[in-house]
């Protein structure tokens, strides 16, 4: 392969295969034709168009499904991943150009192993199987010549990459600085003082209190900017009264979903697959005398758990053989060999789900609100051409909810603004966007309503006057001037403390947390509770006072110990080593990527790029 083949298919293939694996295979990549070919290059190492385009639909796609929302291009430009993933290609082709420079590369039986590790090429026997390995790779564009290609180029990467970061080590008082700050143990005597232990009472806020509160906080009082928009709009629940039912139809919507209503009992199976029955009988047998475990055999198979694993199934589920001994089975056990649609196997039982059946009339009402909705959402989009139809022939909102089932509403919208309409993502998007020289149009909803809008004015920022916020401001004032009470007594308190007053005699509720550590969590402490007693500056025997929820806890250290010796601690110490290591070779790795990308010289096609982009719209 010349060097010029495009190193960002590298990165693909990890994007790829880590799809692939879990099961999101076929998603399909990039195919970008026409004459320009590259997009960025370093020294002879070429990043193609495809590469490119593939890296970062790989990397959008990843977090759609961490987010469950679209991620489009412009967000990815906007948000710098698009830049990311061309630095990531442009360090790998640093590295690859590098290994091709001093000629470093693998044999084709590494290739083989490493091809040969990959669980997403695999058949049901856990073996290689060729045939799932050419079928994966062209669902995603690829051949076979080009991804053991790029396994090999993979290899060599790995080879300079290892040579690089070997011998980087933390030593261990690292790991141990951190098992001291975590487990360092405080034993915590507390006093909680709250309203109720005020001699003056809770102070109640004048007119004149509330007055200079007001004046002098306006920022706490003031409206955002605002957009007033007037909207008409129309909703399937707005319509359902209008829906005539027929019961018939309700029946057959019922039976026609009878699976969301009637369950039958289903089981947690697992299902090992054998290419003989002999060697499913020996299986069975070595099971029941004991002298092996069903995970033995899968092990024993070079599977894991998760390949046998069938989730929870129903007898029709399963082969007409297998199906009715499963489900003959008292609790949970292993049973076979039983003949499959794929041979014989062993199947296992872990569980019982019992069978469930809500009948149609306690079904009815449910149905009922289904159908209704279904039914006015289809009257809706039955209308729809003529709402625009009025809105083009002049008509305003106002004339919409006069001469049609459109109701009008306003409202001065903020992104803060939530409930009714303002609760619809497709309102926001248009309240957010829309301009005092637009014209209102028909949008729909995702329930199958719509509406149109209307901007009538933007309206600025400005405070609130004092009678729209008067119990606002008398409950902050209160706030603050009973947290200035609680405080001064407390402190008085904490002095006592500090001079050799026993908690016990501060005539306060007193509780003691023993030996507890930065990780633990008081649910009845306030907010910051943890951070101020294990406060650096403070030791056995001192004092602190933390405020919040119209409280004030006056917290005293009565001992500070170092953690406990235990092998989770170990593991902690070992785990933070470990993953120190890890980020000061990968700072060691990029530094010399760029090193190279500076000596070798970095072109980038902008153009190419651009193009790349406008398609992946």
């Amino acid at each position: 392969m010349a060097s010029g083949k495009g190193s960002g298919a590298k990165m693909v293939v990890w994007g790829i295969l880590g799809l692939l694996i879990i099961g999101l295979g076929g998603f399909g990549t990039a195919n970008f034709g026409g004459g320009v070919t590259r997009v960025a290059s370093v020294g002879d190492e070429d990043i193609s168009v495809n590469d490119y385009a593939n890296a970062l639909r790989t990397q959008m796609r990843a977090i759609e499904a961490q987010t469950s929302q679209p991620f489009s291009v412009t967000q990815a430009q906007e948000f710098g991943l698009s830049q990311q993933v061309l630095d990531q290609l442009l360090s790998q082709a640093a590295l690859d150009n590098e290994t091709a420079r001093l000629g470093l590369s693998v044999g084709d039986d590494a290739v083989r192993r490493e091809l040969l590790t990959y669980d997403a090429f695999k058949g049901i026997d856990g073996k290689f199987d060729t045939q799932s390995y050419k079928e994966l790779l062209a669902r995603n564009n690829m051949n076979e010549g080009d991804f053991e290609a790029d396994l090999r180029d993979e290899a060599a990467r790995s080879i300079l990459s290892g040579a690089l970061a070997s011998g980087i080590t933390m030593p261990p008082s690292y790991g141990q600085a951190v098992v001291d700050w975590l487990g360092e143990r405080r034993t915590i005597s507390v006093a909680v003082l709250s309203a109720t232990d005020l001699e003056t009472g809770v102070p109640a806020a004048s007119d004149t209190d509330i007055q200079s509160w007001y004046d002098a906080h306006p920022d706490a009082y003031t409206a955002p900017e605002a957009r007033r928009i007037t909207y008409a709009w129309l909703t399937p629940a707005m319509l359902t009264d209008k829906v005539d039912l027929d019961e018939a139809a309700l029946r057959r919507l019922y039976e026609d979903n009878i699976d969301s209503y009637v369950q039958p009992e289903r089981r947690l199976v697992e299902r090992l697959v054998y290419g003989s029955e002999e060697e499913a009988q020996a299986a069975a047998d070595r099971i029941a005398s004991g002298e092996s475990t069903f995970e033995d055999e899968v092990t024993a198979r070079g599977l894991a758990l998760i390949d046998t694993d069938m989730g929870d199934v129903s007898e029709g589920d399963l082969s007409s053989e297998a199906g009715p001994a499963v489900f003959a089975l008292e609790g949970t056990g292993v049973v076979g060999p039983l003949m499959s649609d794929l041979g014989p196997a062993l199947y296992r039982v872990n569980g019982t789900l019992a069978g469930s059946e809500i009948p149609f009339e306690e079904a009815r009402d449910e149905l009922a609100t289904e159908m209704a909705a279904d039914a006015a959402a289809r009257l809706i989009a039955d209308q729809i051409e003529a709402f625009d139809n009025d809105l083009a022939e002049g008509y305003t909102l106002e004339d919409l909810a006069n001469e049609t089932d459109m109701e009008l509403g306003q409202i001065d919208w903020t992104p803060e603004s939530e409930g009714g309409i303002a609760a619809y993502t497709d309102f926001q998007q248009a309240a957010a966007s829309v301009t005092l020289d637009d014209y209102p149009e028909i949008v729909e909803l995702s329930d199958g309503g719509v509406f149109a809008l209307r901007l009538d004015e933007i309206v600025p920022a400005s405070v609130k006057p004092l009678d729209q916020v008067r119990d606002q401001v008398a409950a902050d004032w209160e706030a603050d001037a009973l947290a200035q009470k609680l405080t001064a007594r407390a402190e008085a308190l904490e002095t006592g403390v500090a001079s050799g007053t026993a908690m016990a005699d501060l005539g306060l509720p007193v509780e003691q947390f023993t030996k507890i550590t930065r990780q633990d969590f008081i649910s009845t402490m306030p907010a910051g509770f943890m951070d101020a007693v294990f406060a650096p500056g403070l030791k056995a025997g001192g004092t602190t006072l933390i405020p919040g929820e119209g409280r004030v806890v006056i917290a005293k250290v009565e001992t500070v110990e170092a953690p406990e010796p235990s092998d989770e601690n170990a593991a902690i110490a070992e785990n933070y080593i470990e993953t120190a290591a890890q980020g000061v070779a990968t700072d060691v790795i990029d530094a010399f990527s760029r090193a190279l990308r500076t000596r070798e010289g970095v072109t980038v096609n902008q153009t190419a790029l651009n193009a790349v982009h406008s398609q992946l719209q």
